[in-house]
C-alpha cells in the first residue's frame, strides 16, 4: 500500500504512514447527551490505553434516512453546540456530516473535521463548501462508485486550496440490499495520497432492508475491520453504542460498546504490523 505522508488533523493529531491508528467512531446520529458522554468516555479510555487516536463521530441531522418517519437528531443549533461540547469535555477532535452547502461553515465553527456522506461524494458545491472552510474534509466513497473514481473528488477539495483529504471506503452495492467490500479498493483510494479509513460498520449496512430502514450484520464487523486493517489502512471508522437495538438509526450495524476493546486490541496488533 502506498506511503501516504498525511497530514495533522487536529491540534498534535497526525494521520498517514508511519502514524498511530486513528479511530473515528460514535453513535450515528446525537441521540441523548447522556448517550453521547458515555460513549465518549469509553472510546476515549481504551483508545488512550492503547495508543491509538480517537476522534468522537456523529451526527446532528440524520437527512438521508430511509423513511420520512426516521429520527433524523437535534439539529444544527443543539447538536453542534453538543458536538462541541463533547469535544471540550474529553479533549478529543469531533467529526460531523454536512448535507448542504450552507452547512459548512456553520459546521466548522465547532467541529474539526467535515465529512462528506457517500451518497453526496460527487457533488461539487458541498466539496467546494467544505473544503473552503479550511477543515480536513473526510469524503465518503460513494456505494456506486469504483475507488478510482474518487479523484475527480478529490481534485474538487484540491481546487480550493485545501489538502488535507481523507478518504473513506463504506462498501459497494452488490445488488438489492447488499454491500461487498473489495479489499484492493483500499489500495486504490491510497494512491490517491490520501489517508484511507475503513468504514466496518457502515460496509455490513443491508441499505434499505427493513422496508422503511435499514438492516445490516453487525456479526461480520470484527472479520471485515481486521482484513482492513492487514491491508494497512491508516483509521478505522465504527458507529459504537451501548445497545445497539434501541439505537435510533443505524442500529443493526453498530458495534456494542463491549465489543470494542477486544475488537481494536486485533486491529492494533494487524495495524502494527501491516502499516
Amino acid at each position: 500500500m502506498r506511503q501516504v505522508t498525511g497530514f495533522e488533523y487536529a491540534p498534535g493529531r497526525k494521520i498517514g504512514y508511519g502514524q498511530p491508528l486513528t479511530l473515528i467512531a460514535g453513535p450515528c446520529v446525537i441521540e441523548a447527551e447522556s448517550v453521547c458522554r458515555q460513549i465518549a468516555a469509553h472510546a476515549k479510555t481504551i483508545c488512550e490505553e492503547l495508543g491509538v487516536n480517537y476522534v468522537f463521530k456523529a451526527s446532528f441531522d440524520k437527512a438521508n434516512r430511509t423513511s420520512l418517519e426516521s429520527f433524523r437528531g437535534p439539529g444544527a443549533e443543539k447538536g453542534l453546540e453538543l458536538l462541541a461540547a463533547i469535544g471540550a469535555e474529553f479533549g478529543v477532535p469531533v467529526l460531523t456530516d454536512i448535507h448542504e452547502p450552507a452547512q459548512a461553515a456553520l459546521a466548522a465553527q465547532y467541529v474539526d473535521i467535515l465529512q462528506i456522506p457517500a451518497f453526496l461524494c460527487r457533488q461539487t458545491d458541498l466539496l467546494l463548501a467544505a473544503a473552503q472552510t479550511g477543515k480536513p474534509v473526510n469524503i465518503k466513497k460513494g456505494q456506486f462508485l469504483a475507488p478510482e473514481d474518487m479523484r475527480p473528488a478529490v481534485d474538487k477539495v484540491l481546487a480550493a486550496g485545501n489538502r488535507r483529504v481523507l478518504l473513506t471506503e463504506r462498501g459497494t452495492t452488490f445488488g438489492y440490499h447488499n454491500l461487498v467490500v473489495d479489499m484492493r479498493a483500499l489500495v486504490t483510494l491510497a494512491e490517491l495520497d490520501c489517508p484511507v479509513i475503513f468504514d466496518a460498520t457502515h460496509a455490513v449496512q443491508t441499505p434499505g432492508g427493513q422496508g422503511t430502514s435499514s438492516g445490516g450484520r453487525r456479526e461480520f464487523v470484527p472479520h471485515l475491520a481486521r482484513a482492513a486493517a492487514a491491508v494497512g489502512i491508516h483509521g478505522l471508522f465504527l458507529e459504537i453504542h451501548p445497545d445497539p437495538d434501541k439505537a435510533l438509526s443505524d442500529g443493526p450495524n453498530s458495534l456494542p460498546l463491549r465489543d470494542l476493546k477486544p475488537l481494536l486490541q486485533k486491529v492494533c496488533a494487524i495495524h502494527a504490523l501491516c502499516s
